[in-house]
């Protein structure tokens, strides 16, 4: 539940002419890195997330076959 402070102040910033052009403005110039030609590029998506986790040292885990026979979804 918001609370009457944060509900006034979210409608003093409705109100905000200058915060409406700012969100249109990203709205407009927004892109998704990951499409591209209107196509999901996966060897981007992977490039990304590999970079990301040499940059936070993230080890990488063992690999474990699933010996599960029968997996029904």
């Amino acid at each position: 539940m918001i609370r009457e402070d944060e509900k006034k102040e979210l409608l003093r910033l409705a109100k905000s002419k200058s915060l409406r052009q700012d969100m249109r403005y990203l709205s407009a110039n927004r892109h998704n890195p990951f499409v591209k030609d209107g196509r999901v590029d996966i060897d981007a998506y992977i490039e990304f997330v590999t970079q990301f986790n040499e940059f936070i040292n993230h080890e990488p885990k063992p690999f474990k076959p699933m010996i599960d026979r029968e997996m029904k979804l």
